[in-house]
């Protein structure tokens, strides 16, 4: 089994910034894509921004300029800088791995972390 483990939410100003930090454990051979995600009350989870092995990443339109995705695949974690933080930033944001477990596995494995909470004021 895999488990991510999020942390770094919390509540914030409107303005602020805020890093979250997601560490993946457990049967990992290698991580292929990893991946955040959010959920406000009300509304579907939605992507936020995801990153690659090699680096490459990609972001929702409403976070491109303000959050930064990067990972360090040494120590199997993803990070999320989130700068100018706004009211509607505020949601549940969760952590997504795509995990090889074994060295023979044709297709990763999906998982999710619990999520953390991020609150911002306006």
């Amino acid at each position: 089994q895999v488990q991510l483990v999020e942390s770094g939410g919390g509540l914030v100003q409107a303005g602020g910034s805020l890093r979250l930090s997601c560490a993946a454990s457990g049967m990992i051979f290698s991580i292929n894509a990893m991946a955040w995600y959010r959920q406000a009350p009300g509304k579907e989870r939605e992507l936020v921004a995801g990153i690659i092995s090699g680096g490459s990443a990609n972001y929702a339109d409403s976070v491109k300029g303000r959050f930064t995705i990067s990972r360090d695949n040494a120590k199997n974690t993803v990070f999320l800088q989130m700068n100018s933080l706004k009211s509607e930033d505020t949601a549940v944001y969760y952590c997504n791995a795509e995990v090889f477990t074994s060295m023979i596995s044709t297709w990763p494995m999906n998982y999710w972390g619990k999520g953390t909470l991020v609150t911002v004021s306006s």
